[in-house]
């Protein structure tokens, strides 16, 4: 087992890199209570703590902008619960069904919109991932299994393996796709096991990053990235336009270029999702649509991500 990926983790959820954040004089407690916060030493090492405004530092700083509750956001804003078939299995589009292959996650972004999701009910490998694969059996529509969580990549490499191994027996299943920020903010994590692992699954391999701001593609996460495609991912972008992050075309266009440095292809761009207590990342639609316009007339098309937003109960993702 290689357990230096692992002990970086537990000191992220442990708060053992943390000491600047509590300190800062815009930490607040109580929003620290609503949703725990957690970050690794890697994207740590990235932020100017001494600039509120440094947009890295406001994806994971507890601020007391979290306990101010507003009508129209809620803790479920995208319908998960209701789309959720067995204890871990999330089937809402047709095709491909995302399973919780993790409740925890490496950092914990503040804008989550799963920040209110109950793990503790809702997770997938409790049972050895007996029900969900069983459920995937008996849906011959199913051609694509999604991990998410928390971050899928939180789990080791010999539990990816127990699902992957079940996964390809159905032949129905051609494609599994991770989404994980752990490649940006992990980079340890993708490690020799963990390709031994991935470059000869039967599969099809795709790999969806979370990344917002070009300042978090470090060199660390740069070598990841180019393991994941030596082992045969093919890799995609998705950002949440977040106020005070991202919300200029500049910014945006920078992170897209850097993006395709690294062969990664910027996917989604969404809207921010109306969860309760994080009200304060929120972006109007139509100043979205003003900065993806922009966006357009600045970037060649393959490099400009899909606007899109998601809606509770809709089959497939909102393009605006």
């Amino acid at each position: 087992m290689s357990n230096n990926w692992q002990q970086q983790l537990q000191q992220a959820l442990t708060n053992q890199h943390d000491k600047p954040l509590n300190q800062h004089p815009a930490f607040s407690d109580a929003a620290n209570e609503l949703f725990t916060h957690a970050i690794t030493a890697e994207i740590r090492d990235v932020i100017d703590i001494h600039n509120p405004q440094d947009p890295v530092l406001r994806q994971f700083l507890p601020t007391a902008d979290e306990t101010i509750e507003l009508q129209h956001f809620n803790s479920d804003p995208v319908g998960d619960e209701a789309a959720t078939q067995i204890p871990g299995l999330i089937h809402k589009y047709h095709g491909r069904v995302l399973l919780i292959a993790s409740g925890s996650c490496a950092v914990n972004c503040r804008y989550c919109f799963r920040r209110h999701f109950p793990y503790s009910q809702s997770f997938a490998p409790r049972n050895r991932w007996r029900a969900s694969i069983d459920y995937i059996a008996q849906h011959p529509e199913i051609h694509e299994v999604i991990l998410s969580g928390g971050d899928p990549l939180t789990q080791e490499t010999k539990t990816l393996a127990q699902l992957t191994r079940n996964l390809t027996k159905i032949t129905h299943v051609k494609t599994l796709r991770i989404h994980s920020r752990i490649p940006v903010v992990l980079s340890q994590r993708i490690d020799h096991e963990f390709m031994q692992w991935a470059e000869p699954l039967r599969l099809k391999k795709v790999m969806v990053l979370h990344v917002n701001h070009a300042n978090e593609l470090t060199t660390k996460a740069q070598n990841a990235i180019k393991k994941l495609k030596q082992s045969g991912f093919t890799l995609l972008n998705q950002s949440v336009l977040l106020k005070g992050v991202n919300d200029e075309v500049e910014v945006l266009a920078e992170l897209s270029k850097k993006l395709f440095e690294n062969n990664v292809l910027p996917y989604y761009l969404h809207q921010f999702d109306p969860v309760q207590n994080a009200t304060h990342f929120m972006i109007e639609e139509t100043t979205a649509k003003e900065i993806h316009q922009q966006l357009q007339a600045q970037l060649p098309g393959y490099l400009v991500p899909k606007l899109v937003k998601e809606i509770a109960g809709e089959k497939h993702k909102i393009n605006l």
